[in-house]
């Protein structure tokens, strides 16, 4: 037995028993261990089978042909892109099945962590599947598992209204995607019986440039609507933050990047790249994802909810890269191409880290304070000390400060965006310019965004009973976020050595494994594209601790008198409230009125004088709401016409037994008549 195929059996084994077991524990306890268990087993499987085929460069077979024969049977070939996914599944996997032991420890005496622990294990069975399938029949039957796991594990607490029309909005748009995906493997499929990726890369090779075109569009739609990209995002900040914090952790950091890589798998491996105009319409896509994620995660006061538009975000960045190299590729300029591929895998990486570390740090606050309103927080920092740390650690990576790992990766980014300069088309000239302003303001935007959320969450007074009593969360909660923030650090401290490496991710590829070989070797510095840049984490880490050293001790030199403690400035009152401090609205108000146009803000203010003389203000109460106006624009007409589309449908309902019947066998004519003329 190689090393590969008892990596592979551990992973399936340890999922399958944490999913079984856990289904048939006798107690709550029993079950989230379980399910705990096997999720961690799982997910050291996978990790091993993932660290395998990226270090040998050997992509691991396993062929079960006698299942489901007729449908291809199921197909597994790892190779080193679906490898480096698997391992971002598992990396996120792990910490995510420790956190669910203690974070579950509340539904004890509830009953369903059986059937939660199911759920969870085919969820991570399932998304490592999708990055292993060798075949269309492999990858369509996990893409569904993956779907249905989610779904279930949204509809945790089905009890709210809130969380069932999260779940209808995540299904719709999940069958939205298979819908597009079916017809887009079909039409590569060269035969019936020929559908294992090798076939499907001949049959595209194949296609006119009509049916290329036609095919990415379908990928685009489908994995688009996976990975949360505007305007197919509508699902995302309704699910992410309905499901169960380490659920949201695996949705936001590791589900919504397998869109990311079906659509690498299908347009870049299978399609070979296409036309200029493909990496313009990732560009756009990107560039506005990226935008409108921030800007509406700036707006919101739910802390889940502003994590999952940053999810959006991240997504828009993460396709911006994969713009800038498809349309580097479209040029010939495939070396300059590869950087630009290997800048959004690095920020799938750091981000699937960054973002589990949030939505972790984000359910220790909800598991304490019982609220995802940040304006019933306050006073954290002091509660819950290792949370607050590992929760800043999480918002300087996504606000790109270095010299963590979001800043490494979005400058990388942007460099493979400035190598555009290189190309003497006015379409390029006018819009690499444009994407790399808005890529500048989401990034200035998020850093803004999250002065908010930790500010308003972890500093300042509880402005409710239970921030007050918040205490820090159990060890395996907080064990969870050190693992990732570790992560944080050492991608982006070695940003140096990890970024000569990816690379050889690409290497499977035909027509970009003859570009890889010029790859700067690892050292001090990071390489921008074509030599434009270069940047070293490492020196500016040690840059920013000199100067924060050299600021202490200028200050002790300087300073004549011992500090003196007294009260923050109350403007004339005795005594501090909570009612005295910056709000996320408040917050946010500034930005609100320079992006009204887009917000398009609605306002409440009511007064409340007191009874004896309308002169004496006894409350003064503002609401105002943000409502995404382009998605009701977008989607309220296709609802209006699936409902009348509904009401006139239900009319076959006639109750008749014969009718139906009737239904059935025209319904067979039609199909049978159908297989005859494509005969």
């Amino acid at each position: 037995m190689t090393p590969s195929t008892l990596a592979f059996g551990i992973m399936i084994a340890g999922y399958a028993a944490g999913g079984v077991l856990g289904l048939a524990a006798p107690t709550g306890r029993a079950a989230r261990s379980i399910t705990a268990a096997g999720g961690i087993a799982g997910s050291l499987g996978g990790l091993a089978l993932a660290l395998t085929v990226l270090v040998t460069g050997a992509p691991f077979d396993l062929a079960l042909p006698g299942w489901l024969a007729a449908a291809g049977g199921i197909l597994v070939r790892l190779d080193a892109l679906g490898a480096f996914f698997l391992a971002v599944v598992a990396l996120v996997g792990l910490p995510a099945s420790l956190y669910g032991w203690a974070y579950t420890a509340s539904h004890d005496g509830r009953g369903g962590l059986g059937f939660f622990g199911l759920m969870f294990n085919l969820f991570l069975l399932s998304m490592s599947i999708v990055a292993s399938a060798g075949n269309v029949f492999t990858f369509v039957a996990a893409w569904e598992a993956m779907s249905v796991a989610s779904y279930f594990l949204v509809m945790t607490d089905a009890d709210h209204e809130e969380t069932r029309r999260a779940g209808l909005w995540y299904i719709a748009m999940t069958h939205f995607g298979l819908v597009m995906l079916l017809p887009m493997f079909f039409a590569m499929a060269p035969g019936p019986d020929q559908t294992s990726f090798a076939d499907l890369r001949t049959g595209a090779a194949a296609l006119s440039a009509g049916g290329r075109n036609a095919v990415f569009l379908l990928a685009l739609a489908a994995f688009g609507s996976k990975a949360g990209v505007v305007p197919l995002h509508v699902w995302l900040p309704r699910a992410h933050p309905a499901a169960p914090s380490h659920v949201s952790a695996l949705m936001s950091g590791v589900m919504i990047k397998l869109g990311i890589y079906g659509l690498l798998r299908v347009a870049l491996d299978l399609l070979g790249g296409g036309p200029v105009w493909w990496g313009g319409l990732l560009l756009a896509l990107g560039s506005l994802s990226a935008l409108l994620g921030v800007l509406y995660a700036l707006m919101e006061h739910d802390l889940k909810r502003l994590l999952a538009y940053h999810s959006v975000e991240n997504v828009g960045i993460i396709f911006i890269g994969l713009g800038a190299g498809f349309t580097l590729l479209s040029y010939g300029l495939r070396a300059l191409a590869v950087f630009g591929f290997v800048a959004a895998l690095y920020h799938t990486l750091n981000h699937a880290c960054f973002k589990g570390l949030l939505f972790l740090g984000a359910g220790n606050v909800v598991h304490q304070t019982h609220t995802r309103n940040m304006e019933q927080m306050g006073g954290l920092i002091k509660r819950m000390p290792q949370t607050a740390l590992l929760f800043l650690v999480g918002a300087a990576a996504i606000a790109a400060l270095p010299p963590l790992n979001g800043f490494a990766s979005e400058w990388m980014i942007f460099q493979a965006l400035l190598a555009g300069a290189s190309i003497p088309r006015p379409e390029v000239a006018v819009g690499v310019p444009v994407a790399v302003g808005m890529l500048a303001l989401a990034s200035g935007l998020a850093a803004a965004c999250f002065v908010k959320a930790f500010g308003i969450s972890f500093l300042a007074l509880p402005r409710s009973e239970d921030a007050a009593r918040a205490q820090e969360a159990p060890w395996p909660m907080r064990a969870s976020m050190w693992m990732l923030a570790g992560a944080c650090v050492a991608l982006g401290l070695g940003a140096s050595v990890v970024v000569p490496a990816l690379p050889q991710i690409l290497r499977g590829i035909d027509d970009l494994g003859a570009d890889i070989g010029g790859a700067p070797p690892p050292g001090l510095l990071v390489h921008g594209a074509a030599g434009i840049g270069q940047m070293s984490p490492l020196l500016i880490a040690g840059a920013l601790a000199a100067a924060m050293l050299i600021a202490v001790f200028v200050v002790r030199l300087v300073r004549r008198e011992s500090p003196r403690a007294a009260d923050t400035w109350g403007c004339g009152r005795i005594q501090q409230t909570a009612r005295m401090e910056y709000t996320a609205s408040a917050f946010a108000e500034p930005l609100r009125r320079v992006f009204a146009a887009l917000y398009r803000p609605t306002a409440d203010i009511t007064v409340t004088a007191h009874p004896e003389s309308r002169f004496f203000v006894r409350s003064v109460t503002y609401q105002s709401e943000v409502e995404p106006w382009f998605e009701k624009a977008l989607y309220d007409p296709v609802l209006r016409a699936v409902r009348s589309t509904s009401r006139s449908i239900r009319r076959l309902q006639a109750g008749s037994v014969h009718l139906y019947l009737l239904y059935v066998t025209m319904a067979l004519l039609v199909a049978l008549l159908s297989v005859w003329w494509v005969r």
